[in-house]
């Protein structure tokens, strides 16, 4: 397994609209392990093959604090949502920026794992959340676009600054 580098905002392969995965092979499964690997290593709950720069429709998601309830999903696809929720998000490709984001409280996904097997779930709360978040990378889209424009630019401001921050220490 390998720890893949992570993109940030605003590079444009963010907004790119991922391919549906057509062979579950190795390859796949190699994939999905090394987002995995990825995912714990910057301490996140949730990854997107587009935030790894792979234009694939490949999510990853563990909101367990043992980090022992890995949950990958293959060309998922929301069909039914229910209820609202706020929560505050963040993402790995938008470090240390933070926001208060509405979802859906419940959703019913139709999605395959790493093997082609089809899967359905029930997901609520945080995990929902997390795969809204994640398909919403899928799609080329990013948490800061649910905030109002000036709430956006603020939060890209802070990011601008603690970036050159960094670069300079």
């Amino acid at each position: 397994m390998s720890v893949l580098n992570i993109i940030e905002f605003p590079d444009p392969r963010l907004r790119v609209r991922a391919e549906p995965v057509t062979r579950f092979d190795a390859e796949l499964k190699q994939f999905v392990a090394d987002m995995f690997e990825t995912m714990y290593a910057a301490n996140g709950v949730g990854l997107a093959a587009t935030q790894v720069a792979v234009s694939q429709q490949v999510l990853v998601a563990d909101m367990s604090e043992e980090r022992n309830q890995p949950l990958a999903l293959i060309n998922p696809e929301i069909l039914e949502k229910t209820g609202t929720q706020v929560y505050q998000e963040g993402c790995l490709s938008f470090p240390g920026i933070f926001a208060d984001v509405t979802r859906a409280l419940k959703v019913k996904v139709k999605a395959h794992d790493a093997d082609g097997k089809e899967v359905v779930m029930d997901i609520e709360g945080p995990l929902a959340v997390c795969i809204q978040h994640e398909m919403d990378h899928l799609a080329g889209k990013v948490f800061v676009d649910y905030l109002s424009p000036l709430k956006r630019s603020m939060l890209l401001k802070r990011m601008e600054k603690q970036r050159k921050q960094a670069a300079s220490a």
